[in-house]
């Protein structure tokens, strides 16, 4: 007879614990009463309680009893397991007190199917399960209050952590990606099912790293992953309609407003949302903060504008003060036996953002340094659009066909002015710019892709191919004026340069990619993967400055300093082979990847030609080994060139900040990154314990870095080049510990993190000067403990927080360093008073200490408070008073480095108010058609 996974994970245990010996025993036996019949050969197994291994195992007889001879004194656990049935699981206590023999007497197994949500029964329900590289987090184990959404129910979860702003993180990385039964909803914008779907429509919520489609039809892992969180919803919850309205009206002008429609049927979906709010919800995906880090994200040549260069959606960063409108609507289905399935979405968003800065910076050169102030103001709104569909066809039963297109469009505004002022290290003045950017901008975006897959005769022979284009079409104006005044060491003014421009730029960028993949079987073990790719890729950057003629008034005196037209071709043909082993509990696959890469460099105004040829390795290997059912280890390598972009390449000033000009280097060569990563994935059912360790360490040889000279007046001027010896790396190690304490019930955790970096670049303390070697060392230590506990209908609680250190030090002046401590701690309160009140609370607070180049700290505590009456049995209305930031403490701040220079800014954000809200929501769902 078959017994459970459960059964089979805690069995594969006995060949290590051997049998004790001793007088103590237990008795007794498995029925179901409602069937009035005995359940032969129910699993039987006595855990030790300290940490869930496996002491003696049994099964009943013909009549359902058992019996267990030789049992030590202790602490231990009975699960009953059968087919069908939930699992039964009691602690129980083996010592001088009881008896020689504990008989449980007779235990009534109850049918899963019949479990009613209003029965309780001894018997636990498995709250995580690790199936591969997925965790499971099952619902039923977990508080759900009336109304809650996803993220309500997700922060109980261990190793997960959910953000004020519903930002999750878990196992230490970002969740970009959630799914609603397995398809995107929305698109990439996770908090519309987070914040928005009821978590009493959930049945499980799975975590993992998603592979790409190619990866996923071959089962060979080709390192591309997203960090995924898919809500698989009840079979009951799948047909009706479900929303909200929630409307709120607050002091100091403050107001928030959404509507949110979801209509489900089966396997169709239709969904429209709007929102309206100058709070900082604005509806978008928080995700898109993560993308900045590839540099895609504009600086002030743009006014300060925050995009996203060909990403999904607008982003407020928390500085300034917002005013969004966003909208969109959501549409997938699946129908003839599941042959053909849609997924299409439209969005619609505004977003405008005023706001001021203030920023302090100290830049460590060579024998000197010069401190600044910065003070600015700026004004940047953006519109966009986006609609995208994927269509999916079944062909056959061994072929599939995936078309998906998408188009953005973008319009740009913004207005910055700044006052910067600069002092030498003894606090005489240098020099004093005053400067007025304005741009406007529009971009226009497409994508489209085709995906064919076909599963051959041969068991594990396969075929794809993969067709994928892109366009990208960027235009923009603006005007540039500026003054910056020079200062000898006795104050005295020396000299003006003036500026006053008129900008033009156009980029344009179209991809056209080709890859065919063919997987062999070579035997029951090894099988290979190959595949051959080829790729065009054509951009063009035309930047343009005017000036006016000393006698008019007209911007038509072209500055050739500023001005070029370049353009930059690229062929490449890529072919490789990876050879994968699969065996058991091993996993093991390894190959690489080559590319044969020409480049054609054209400089419209100049009539040259640069023409360089490279051939690019992408070496691959990844190993993974499963201890047990719930127990995982996995360690691989990536290597991957990187080709300059055109920006660094392009061999024309930047001057739009006239103290920090940036120049491209049309020699730049490509650098390559090796990266090695590991993680180790427990969870014992039982104890509810949940260890997750990981690491990752990598290196860039051949680095493009920047080459900075600055000269007596203050003036830098940044150009990238190639540096040959040096190899920036980075790291990170994390580790989080979770576990259920039984008595109290409570979820306790405790995780840390180590990040850190070493970079490079070449200083000059004057123009004519040498260049020097800069190294900045960055390490940045973090602890944390939480603990959380829900008490259905009464109260919750969570609680986080722990120490904070950062390194950031820099070569040139070692003794002028960033290092400093910290604290980050949050909490939150609910509990459920009579006649359907509530009240609610929940305190962040922030410290960072002062360095020795930032002589100044900072410190808040941003404390929210709600109370709220619900209205109806559902609870379905809801009327609440909240007061945001009570302290009124909520101060913008961020400190960072960038090579030699450290960096603390402070901004204007969002202040303490007080707002009234409305919201109700509705729902009629049924269990619908099981076609």
């Amino acid at each position: 007879m078959k017994i459970t996974i459960l059964s089979i994970a805690l069995l594969t245990l006995l060949s290590i614990t051997g049998y004790a010996q001793s007088n103590y025993a237990v008795t007794g036996s498995a029925i179901d009463t409602s069937e009035k019949k005995a359940l032969q050969n129910t699993t039987i197994m006595i855990l030790n309680a300290k940490d869930s291994t496996l002491s003696k195992f049994s099964r009943a007889d013909g009549d359902g009893a058992f019996r267990i001879n030789n049992l030590n004194a202790g602490k231990f656990i009975l699960v009953m397991s059968y087919p069908g049935y939930a699992d039964y699981t009691e602690d129980f206590i083996l010592d001088g007190k009881t008896e020689p023999i504990h008989n449980f007497g007779k235990i009534s197994l109850v049918l899963k199917s019949r479990l009613l949500k209003d029965v309780i029964i001894k018997g636990q329900v498995t709250a995580i399960k690790v199936k591969g590289d997925t965790t499971e987090f099952n619902a039923k184990a977990y508080v759900i209050q009336p109304n809650d959404k996803v993220e309500d129910l997700i922060r109980q979860f261990p190793g997960i952590q959910v953000d004020k702003d519903g930002k999750i993180t878990a196992q230490g990385q970002t969740v970009n990606k959630v799914l609603l039964d397995g398809e995107e909803f929305f698109g990439d914008d996770p908090t519309l099912v987070t914040k928005n779907i009821r978590a009493d429509m959930v049945d499980k919520v799975q975590l993992y790293d998603k592979k790409s489609d190619q990866a996923t039809f071959t089962g060979i892992d080709d390192g591309v992953k997203t960090k995924t969180l898919n809500i698989k919803l009840k079979d009951g919850k799948k047909s009706g309609y479900f929303g909200k309205a929630d409307f709120g009206i607050g002091t100091d002008k403050y107001y928030t407003g959404q509507l949110l429609f979801n209509k489900f049927q089966n396997k169709e979906k239709f969904s429209l949302y709007g929102t309206a709010a100058n709070t900082g919800k604005t509806g978008l995906s928080w995700d898109d903060a993560q993308k900045y880090a590839d540099g895609s994200a504009p600086t002030f040549e743009d006014g300060g504008v925050y995009y996203v260069g060909g990403g999904d959606d607008l982003y407020y960063t928390g500085e300034g003060i917002p005013k969004a409108k966003t909208s969109g609507a959501h549409y997938d289905n699946k129908w003839d036996s599941d042959k053909y399935a849609v997924n299409s979405n439209y969005k619609l968003g505004a977003l405008d953002i005023d706001g001021t800065k203030r920023t302090v910076s100290q830049n460590n050169l060579p024998g000197r340094v010069i401190n600044s102030n910065t003070s600015q103001e700026s004004h940047n709104s953006t519109f966009r659009q986006k609609i995208d569909a994927t269509l999916t066809i079944k062909l056959d039963t061994t072929s599939n066909l995936k078309i998906a297109v998408d188009g953005t469009y973008k319009h740009l505004k913004s207005k910055t002015t700044t006052v910067d002022t600069n002092r030498r290290g003894d606090n005489t003045l240098l020099n004093i710019s005053n400067n007025d950017l304005s741009n406007d901008r529009d971009q226009h975006i497409f994508n489209a892709s085709t995906f064919y897959t076909k599963k051959l005769k041969k068991k594990g022979r396969t075929l794809s191919a993969l067709v994928s284009a892109s366009s990208n079409d960027d235009q923009s104006t603006g005007y540039l004026k500026s003054n910056l005044a020079y200062f000898d060491t006795t104050g005295t003014l020396t000299r003006n340069e003036p500026t006053d421009q008129y900008k033009t730029s156009h980029n344009k960028n179209t991809t056209l990619n080709t890859n065919i993949t063919y997987t062999e079987p070579l035997t029951k073990e090894f099988s290979v993967i190959f595949n051959y790719g080829l790729n065009v890729n054509n951009g063009s950057s035309d930047r343009r400055a005017y000036s006016k003629a000393a006698a008019g008034n007209n911007y038509d005196v072209l500055v050739d300093s500023l001005s070029n037209y370049f353009k930059l071709n690229q062929l490449s043909n890529q072919a490789g082979a990876v050879i994968n082993y699969t065996k058991g509990k091993t996993v093991i696959n390894f190959g690489t990847k080559a590319s044969d890469v020409s480049f054609k460099q054209i400089n419209e105004y100049t009539d040259e030609i640069l023409k360089r040829h490279f051939i690019n390795w992408n070496p691959q290997a990844m190993v993974s080994y499963k201890f047990s059912q719930q127990q995982t280890v996995r360690l691989s390598y990536n290597g991957n060139t990187n080709q300059p972009s055109i920006n660094q390449i392009q061999p024309v000033k930047n001057n739009n900040n006239p103290l920090y000009v940036i120049l491209g280097n049309p020699d730049l060569t490509p650098s390559f990154r090796n990266s090695f990563d590991g993680y180790f994935n427990s969870y014992k059912v039982l104890s509810g314990q949940s260890i997750y360790l990981s690491a990752n360490y990598s290196f860039t040889t051949n680095p493009i870095v920047n080459n900075t000279a600055t000269d007596a007046g203050g003036k830098t001027t940044v150009q990238y080049f190639n540096l040959h010896g040096k190899s920036p790396h980075n790291f990170n190690v994390y580790a989080d510990l979770g576990r259920k304490i039984k008595g109290p019930d409570i979820n306790v955790g405790i995780g840390g993190s180590i990040y850190g970096n070493t970079s490079y670049n070449m200083v000059k303390n004057d123009i004519n000067a040498s260049n020097q070697l800069n190294t900045t060392n960055a390490i940045n230590y973090s602890g944390r403990i939480n603990v959380n506990k829900y008490v259905e209908n009464k109260y919750s609680f969570y609680l986080s927080g722990g120490p904070t250190y950062s390194i950031n030090q820099s070569s040139l002046q070692a003794i002028s360093n960033s290092n400093g401590g910290g604290f980050n701690g949050y909490g939150g309160f609910n509990g459920y008073l009579p006649h359907q009140f509530e009240i609610g609370t929940d305190v962040n607070y922030t410290y960072t200490a002062k360095t020795a180049a930032l002589p100044q700290g900072f410190r808040s505590t941003i404390w929210n408070a709600t109370l709220a009456k619900y209205f109806f049995k559902e609870k379905s209305l809801k009327l609440s008073a909240t007061v945001n930031d009570l302290l009124n403490q909520n101060n913008g701040f961020n400190r960072y480095a960038s090579g030699s220079v450290i960096t603390e800014e402070r901004y204007t954000t969002i202040k303490r108010y007080f707002m009234f809200s409305i919201t109700y929501d509705f729902t009629k769902m049924t269990a619908g058609s099981t076609k």
